[in-house]
C-alpha cells in the first residue's frame, strides 16, 4: 500500500468531512485557475480557520489542507500541529500562524480570538515575509516610549484625574457562574466576573456575549448584559453599524447580525495580511523597475 492509499484510509476512517474538504479544495483550485482567472493561478491565496482545525478529523483534517495547496505529501507531526509553520517547494511557499485579535488593531482589540491563517504564496518565497512580519509590534513599543507598566491598567485614569467615579466593565461568563452556583463554590462564583484587564472572549454565532458594569460602593446598582451588535462591531475592529443595513438597504434583525459577526474575521488581523502582501508586491514592482532601467543603461552605454 502506497503513501496516498493511506491517506485514503485514513480520510474514510476520519469521516467525511475530511473528504469534502479535499474535493472543495480541487474545485477552487479549477475554479481559479479556468474560471476567475482566465487559465492563470493567482499570485497569493489566503485561508483562515478556527484553531479546532488543527485537532479535527485526529488532526487529519489540517494535513488535508496544506497537502491540497502543496500538491506534496507533508508530515504529520508526533503530538500536534505547532502554531506556526512552513511547507516550501521548489517553486510556492506556504505559511500558517495562529494570529490572536486581541493583540492587533490600532488601538488593540479587547477581545481574544484566535485563528489560524494561511498564507500561500504562488510565485516565489514570500508568504513568510507576510504573515511573521514583526512590523505593528515595533509601532506599538515605539507608543510606549518611557512607559515601565504595560499592563492594561496602566493606561485607565485613577477616580482623582478622572474626576468621577470609572465603572468596572468585566466579562461576564455565565456558565461558569451557573456552574459556581450549583456547586455552590465561591472562588468559581466570584472568578465568572473576569477581571477588569482582561478581553472578551471570543464572539460567537451562536449567542452574544455578556458582561457586567458596576461602580465601586453601589455594587446594587450594577448590572450584567448583552453586548450591542455595534460593541460587537467594535470588538472585530469594523465601523460603526457596519452590519445594520443589507444590500436592500433594510435593517438587519440584531439575530443575524450577531451570527455574522460571530463567523467574522477580525479586521485588524486581515489588514496585517494584507499590508504584507501589498508591501511585497510593491517591492516586487520596485526590483521589476531597477532591472528595467539597468537593461536600458546597458543598451545605452553598449550603442555609444
Amino acid at each position: 500500500m502506497d503513501e496516498w492509499e493511506k491517506i485514503e484510509m485514513r480520510i474514510k476512517k476520519a469521516g467525511k468531512r475530511l473528504g469534502q474538504v479535499k474535493i472543495r479544495i480541487s474545485i477552487l483550485n479549477q475554479k481559479l485557475k479556468h474560471l476567475k482567472t482566465k487559465n492563470e493561478y493567482p499570485t497569493f491565496v489566503i485561508w483562515e480557520n478556527v484553531c479546532g482545525a488543527f485537532v479535527s478529523g485526529d488532526r487529519m483534517d489540517f494535513r488535508a489542507i496544506l497537502e491540497s495547496f502543496t500538491s506534496t505529501q507533508v508530515p504529520m507531526p508526533k503530538l500536534k500541529w505547532a502554531n506556526a509553520g512552513m511547507v516550501r517547494g521548489r517553486e510556492f511557499e506556504l505559511c500558517w500562524r495562529v494570529l490572536d485579535a486581541q493583540y492587533f488593531g490600532e488601538p488593540k482589540l479587547l477581545q481574544r480570538r484566535k485563528r489560524i491563517f494561511i498564507v500561500f504564496d504562488f510565485g516565489g518565497f514570500r508568504s513568510h515575509k507576510i504573515l511573521y512580519k514583526p512590523k505593528d509590534l515595533l509601532k506599538y513599543s515605539e507608543k510606549i516610549g518611557n512607559v515601565k507598566d504595560k499592563d492594561t491598567k496602566s493606561n485607565r485614569r485613577n477616580l482623582d484625574k478622572a474626576g468621577r467615579q470609572i465603572p468596572n466593565i468585566r466579562p461576564f461568563q455565565d456558565r461558569q457562574m451557573r456552574e459556581g452556583a450549583k456547586r455552590k463554590n465561591e472562588t468559581i462564583f466570584r472568578s465568572s466576573f473576569g477581571k477588569s484587564n482582561e478581553p472578551f472572549p471570543t464572539l460567537l454565532a451562536s449567542n452574544p456575549i455578556m458582561f457586567a458594569c458596576w461602580v465601586e460602593g453601589k455594587e446594587e446598582e450594577g448590572c450584567i448584559r448583552y453586548l450591542t451588535p455595534v460593541e460587537c462591531e467594535r470588538l472585530m475592529g469594523l465601523p460603526d453599524n457596519y452590519t445594520k443595513y443589507g444590500a436592500d438597504g433594510k435593517v438587519i434583525i440584531d439575530s443575524a447580525r450577531y451570527k455574522v459577526l460571530g463567523n467574522a474575521i477580525a479586521l485588524p488581523c486581515v489588514e496585517y495580511i494584507m499590508s504584507g502582501i501589498k508591501e511585497e508586491m510593491l517591492t516586487l514592482d520596485k526590483n521589476e523597475q531597477k532591472s528595467e532601467l539597468n537593461i536600458k543603461n546597458i543598451d545605452k552605454t553598449m550603442t555609444n
